[in-house]
């Protein structure tokens, strides 16, 4: 395995939120756009070709039955419209209460994580899990839960048979479960006060983070 291109403490996250721009916050779609841009920090050096590192799309639904997010999917959003038609209540857009009883109480909105991709260079060091747990977990103080759909169909433009469409999404199952993540009806949900998604950086902070020089104590 190559070495990574820099320390990866060095990566900064850039939330970023789309709107139309005559659109007003009480007008932004439902669900609204954000991407995550995973960088270098311009201030630490690095190559110009490594410099990005991912990047994440998220949708953010409000759970309010005055805003309910299927009123707005579109016809051919299959993977929205099987999320919000297994986690949410059909009548009224709130979380069916099977599935709230299990999430803590939070501000009535739902983090949809919708695709993650890392550079060539980044890849194989496990910064897959660390940076979709940090990207989620900006959400948190505004959202109560993440969703993510996983469909090996999503998998068969990059691999060549069927069969390895299905381990990748085996795979990319597997990574989720790491941070939190439990599957629910097809769907995997995580609870954004989950603890695992806190964790899921620390092995890479206890790698990369100098540690304290041990002295002796003076006799």
């Amino acid at each position: 395995m190559a070495d990574l291109p820099v320390n990866p403490m060095s990566i900064a996250l850039t939330v970023s939120h789309r709107m139309l721009w005559w659109q007003t916050m009480d007008e932004d779609d439902n669900p609204a756009h954000w991407r995550v841009s995973a960088d270098v920090d311009p201030q630490a050096c690095c190559p110009v070709e490594y410099r990005h590192v991912g990047d994440c799309s998220l949708l953010v639904a409000d759970l309010d039955p005055t805003r309910n997010m299927l009123d707005s999917v579109e016809l051919d959003e299959w993977d929205l419209e099987f999320i919000g038609e297994t986690v949410l209540d059909l009548a009224d857009g709130t979380l069916v209460p099977a599935l709230d009883q299990q999430i803590v109480e939070g501000p009535p909105q739902m983090v949809i994580l919708t695709h993650f991709e890392l550079a060539a260079p980044w890849r194989g060091h496990g910064l897959a899990a660390p940076l979709i747990a940090a990207t989620l977990a900006r959400f948190a103080p505004t959202a109560r839960l993440a969703v993510c759909r996983i469909s090996p169909a999503r998998f068969l433009a990059q691999h060549a048979d069927r069969l390895a469409a299905e381990l990748a999404s085996v795979r990319l199952g597997a990574l989720l479960e790491r941070i939190g993540f439990f599957l629910w009806r097809d769907v995997y949900v995580v609870d954004l006060r989950n603890d695992d998604l806190t964790d899921a950086g620390l092995a890479l902070l206890q790698r990369w983070v100098p540690q304290d020089d041990q002295r002796p104590e003076s006799a």
